[in-house]
Parts: structure tokens; sequence; C-alpha cells
């Protein structure tokens, strides 16, 4: 006999025993062999202050071993009605998922429940979630079947509303959740406002940092403004930096750029358009100070100063930032 005909045999076996245990009731089966099955639960933590409408849900987990199946009929059904004996109890499963891992000798079914109360009174009382009763069958004698129960969950239903004088202290129960008030809407927006704190930090940092922390920031530019940053506020620390600047220029436009080939720099590099006239500048106070001392320029009476000042600019611009305007003097 193939696998395959020994599963479809299996198969139609189980379907027509399912058939008829929809006819048994569970109760009269005998119990399940001990060991055969186990279970875990996640009940809710919260077991009293329950009123009319509230839904409970519980999750069982179940590991029924080989050769034992469960006859998946069995199962509870949704918006049958509870009772104690012979009386309604007051609470319906409203809902049921079910969901199973099959392995060679064991299988295991996960079943989350949702219970919803429909009953009330003056006062507090107990009632109960389950017991679920699940057929089972054994694949190795059809004609054995057993039961197994879900054990039940016992928790307290309160009235909707309280008559005479109570002593509050002494209807507090240490199963019952304090009282909590709702934050959700307050925490999104403690995210949005940390989410905007962050990209506002950010854009200072790729703003104001002078190290290449971030992409783009560290450019020939950025390299010069630390050089010039670090220079004596004298002669020859001003050549140094007239020096770096234009060292940043040439690197940046991959060639010589002078007055003549200004557009042409500025063509291809159009985040400077911004600061066109303090580059004219810039190479005015380069022609004084190193081939024309008695030329005039026009960056003010602290050239080291505008100069730092002017790489900041082209940082900014390095950047893909608009820079502030650099005035002689300033």
């Amino acid at each position: 006999m193939t696998k395959y005909f020994r599963d479809l045999l299996l198969t139609a076996i189980l379907s027509i025993t399912s058939q008829q245990a929809l006819a048994i009731d569970s109760q009269s089966l005998p119990d399940v062999d001990e060991g055969v099955v186990s279970i875990s639960t996640i009940d809710p933590s919260k077991r009293v202050g329950y009123t009319i409408g509230d839904v409970i849900e519980r999750e069982v987990t179940l590991t029924i071993n080989a050769p034992y199946k469960l006859i998946e009929t069995s199962l509870p059904i949704v918006g049958y009605e509870k009772r104690y004996r012979g009386k309604v109890i007051g609470i319906e499963l409203k809902n049921i998922e079910h969901s199973k891992a099959e392995h060679k000798d064991f299988t295991t079914h996960k079943i989350k429940l949702a219970y919803q109360v429909f009953t009330n009174s003056v006062v507090a009382k107990n009632v109960a979630l389950g017991p679920e009763y699940l057929n089972l069958i054994n694949t190795k004698n059809n004609k054995q079947l057993v039961k197994y129960r879900i054990p039940s969950l016992d928790i307290a239903v309160s009235p909707l509303s309280i008559f005479g004088q109570v002593k509050v202290e002494n209807n507090m129960s240490p199963f019952l959740e304090p009282l909590l008030i709702k934050d959700e809407q307050e925490r999104k927006w403690l995210k949005v406002a940390v989410s905007v704190l962050a990209l506002s930090l950010l854009a200072l940092l790729y703003i104001l940092g002078k190290h290449a922390w971030l992409p783009r920031m560290g450019g020939n530019f950025a390299k010069a403004y630390r050089t010039i940053k670090k220079l004596p506020n004298n002669e020859s620390g001003l050549k140094q930096a007239i020096s770096a600047v234009h060292l940043s220029l040439n690197q940046t436009a991959k060639m010589s750029v002078f007055n003549d080939n200004l557009d042409e720099f500025l063509k291809n590099n159009p985040n400077f358009l911004h600061i066109k006239s303090e580059i004219s500048q810039f190479f005015g106070l380069s022609r004084q100070v190193y081939f024309e001392p008695n030329a005039q320029h026009s960056v003010g009476n602290n050239p080291s100063q505008w100069l730092l000042k002017f790489t900041k600019q082209c940082r900014d611009c390095e950047r893909g930032l608009i820079p502030t305007t650099n005035k002689a003097g300033a």
C-alpha cells in the first residue's frame, strides 16, 4: 500500500468518523490517556470587572501525540450558548481561529477563542469560560474515540451599576488591573516630535558641522575651512589661506580657476552662483596679496576674517546649501 493511498484512506476514515462524532455527546466519551495531549494557555491577566458586551480572548495550544488525531468538527461552535445545569450562563463563543502544524509523531493545534459576556447582575458573580470538550480518534483503531477537556477559566462579572452604599476599599480586587488613561494619541505625537527634533539636529549638524560626519561634508572647502581656522591672523597666514582657497577652487573645478574663466566654473558648479560677487572679491584680494601690493580690494580691513567667512560660504555651496551674504568687514 503506497503512502498516498494510506493517507487517502485515513482521510476518508476521519471524514466518516467525524460525521459520526457530531452525533456523539463528547462528555459521554472516555478521557484520553494521560500523556497523549499536552496543553498550554495564554489567559487574560484580568479576571474580574467584566460587564455585558466585553470580549475575553483566550489562546490554547494543544500538542496531540500520534496515533491520536483531533476530530476538527468537535471544535467549539461559534454562537453556542454555554449552559450550567441546564441554564444559560450568559457567555457566548464569539469567534474561534484554528491552525495546526503536523509533524511525524505529533500535531500542534493553536486555537484562539473569543468569548463575549451577555449576562449581568446587581452584584458581582462568578462565571466560567469553558470547559470545552474535544474529540480525538485513534488512527490505528478508528473505533476508539476519546475526549479531551480544555479546562475552564473562572472570571467574575460585575454589575453595570452598584446599588446602595458600598465601601470602595472592600470592592477592590488584586486581580483587577489599574484603570489607566489612554495615551496612544500622546505617544503618536511624541514620536512625531522626536522625529522632527532628530531631523532638525541632523540639519543643524549638516549646516554647522566641521567634520565629515554626513555625506558631502568632507569636501574641498570643508577641508580648507578647517585649515584656515588654524592659521594665524597675519600676512603669512593670509597667504596660506588664499593658497588653500585657490587649491579648493581648482580641485572642485578640476582646472585652474581665475576671473577670466569664472563663468565657466559657475556654469559647471551652479551652487556657487549665490556667491559670484564674493568669488570676484576673492580674486581681487588674491591679486593684491600676491601680485599688486598697491591694488585695492573690497573685502574690508580684516582680510583674514573675511576670507574665513568666504570659505564657509563656499563650504555651504559645496553641500548644496544657500549661504548667507558675506559683507566686507563684517
